[in-house]
């Protein structure tokens, strides 16, 4: 393999690297064109992946004098000018898998792991719709906005009656009167905007100092006064219910439940199972504890309709109420694949080239608040771990049982067939079906014996003596042959004898 120095004008983001063979020898003759003069990267040329990849080490060098160049290196020029137009698919790299090399780009969640969902909203122009329940707009609001809410609702209120105070003060005169004892104004010792907004304050807190205090020769001040105590009552409840609803939402006791970091396949009963664990880090538990599964994937319909993000459901034990839990300890949850399960064709094999998000969702009610709690989380495909278990994490001690939450992600490979769970269901019913025949073509051989056992004269007059039954193996009767019994070769029939004088 030659090389041949040259100068690049723009370093290109793949190059092909053009082979020519020589006659019957077969070379092959590679020229890569290279800076001779300063280091401005690194090519790493692979040949099995056909492909050049450069590495930055260092900023351009000045423009360097044209060297002529080979044939090769001019085509080399010109296909990375047309790729410098071309646009680079974002996660289109090539990584390697479990199973080797191959195309795989990274899948954008669905559902977060700590279960926050990835789903933003945009172009809706009915916003209006939020003011509806601006209780629950501002119960969903972050902790910045709600607390700058709650301050500002107090704020508002208090300047808003301070200015409508200030206003009868200066209306009625009150403050062209502050010297004149004999007048006697709305608000005493209201003597300008401040006095007024701090009795705004006092009235609507109910704190009530006593320095300022309403009077009677002021009917209009009279009906502020009775509107203020309205409204602030009613600011306070709705504010301080936002508060404690958002402090208190059972959300914050999701992240106590946990889920392992992968999910398993592996053999449960002779039976394909997908395994996940989930826990309960607190001593108060989660009352009807109910576990979902969903599997989150993209289809095209045979009408040709295609559904992103379709979502189909994974049983975890609906049928047989599996799905309810007692979580006071880590639970493995099993989904059995049978003919109903979505995994049902999917083997090893295809598990690394499949797309697919499985989503976990555990609902339940806390104990200690009465609240419903749900907690979320998900697997993608590079996520399932093939032919593996999960630790045991419990032990017996003195008097209970102990956790140790140090292996709740610990898994250990078993052996596991790498098939998928239809074909490990036709091997199983082959092999039962073997057995059965062999079995039966062992039977066929008896039935020789016991007419040979029938034909002794020492067996007939014992028979003849005894007169009781005659068991046959592997013959059938005219009856059986008319009534269509009598299939399987290992049927077995009766002839009463009498006994000859």
């Amino acid at each position: 393999m030659a090389l041949e120095n040259s100068v690049f004008p723009s370093r290109p983001d793949s190059l092909s690297l053009p082979v020519e063979e020589k006659g019957e020898g077969g070379e092959e003759e590679v020229e890569v064109a290279t800076e001779a003069t300063a280091s401005t990267g690194v090519f790493n040329l692979s040949e099995e992946l056909g492909h050049v990849v450069t590495t930055e080490t260092a900023p351009p060098p000045p423009t360097a004098p044209k060297v002529k160049r080979s044939f090769q290196s001019k085509l080399a020029e010109r296909e990375a000018t047309a790729n410098q137009h071309r646009k680079k698919t974002p996660g289109a790299e090539k990584e390697r898998g479990r199973f080797g090399w191959g195309d795989r780009r990274k899948r954008q969640r669905y559902v977060e792991k700590n279960g926050r969902c990835n789903v933003q909203h945009g172009n809706m122009r009915e916003t209006y719709r939020y003011l509806t329940d601006i209780f629950t707009t501002l119960v969903d609001l972050n902790w910045r906005c709600s607390l700058f809410v709650f301050v500002m609702a107090y704020a508002v209120t208090w300047l808003f009656f301070g200015a409508i105070w200030y206003l009868i003060a200066y209306c009625r005169g009150d403050l062209d009167h502050l010297e004149d004892e004999t007048w006697t104004p709305c608000v005493n010792n209201v003597n300008g905007f401040i006095s007024a907004f701090l009795f705004s304050i006092e009235t609507e807190t109910t704190i009530g100092y006593g320095h300022r205090v309403i009077t009677d020769q002021c009917p209009v001040g009279t009906m502020l006064l009775l509107l203020q105590a309205i409204l602030g009552s009613m600011v306070n409840a709705f504010m301080v219910g936002c508060m404690f609803v958002k402090i208190s939402q059972p959300n914050k006791r999701a992240e106590t439940l946990v889920f392992s970091k992968h999910a398993v396949i592996s053999l449960r009963d002779d039976k394909l199972c997908l395994m996940f664990r989930v826990g309960d880090l607190r001593s108060s538990h989660i009352v009807g504890a109910n576990m979902r599964a969903k599997l989150i994937k993209s289809k095209q319909t045979q009408e040709g309709e295609f559904i992103p993000l379709d979502q189909t459901d994974i049983s975890v034990g609906f049928e047989t109420g599996d799905d309810r839990l007692f979580l006071v300890s880590p639970l493995v949850i099993s989904h059995e694949i049978d003919i109903r399960s979505p995994f049902w064709d999917m083997s090893q094999a295809q598990l690394e080239k499949e797309d697919f998000e499985i989503v976990v969702i555990l609902e339940g009610m806390v104990e200690a608040t009465g609240m419903t709690c749900q907690a979320r989380s998900s697997y993608l495909a590079e996520e399932v771990q093939w032919g593996h278990r999960f630790s045991p994490m419990m032990s017996l001690a003195e008097g209970f049982f102990d956790i140790d939450y140090g292996a709740f992600h610990h898994t250990f490979e078993v052996d596991t067939p790498s098939c998928s769970a239809r074909e490990l269901s036709l091997a199983t019913a082959r092999l039962e079906a073997h057995l059965y025949w062999s079995i039966s073509s062992r039977l066929d051989e008896e039935p020789t014996l016991a007419n040979q056992a029938a034909k002794q004269p020492d067996g007939g007059s014992a028979n003849g003596k005894g007169g009781g039954p005659t068991f046959i193996v592997g013959e059938m009767t005219e009856i059986q042959e008319q009534s269509g019994l009598g299939e399987l070769n290992g049927s077995v029939t009766t002839d009463q004898s009498e006994s000859e004088a």
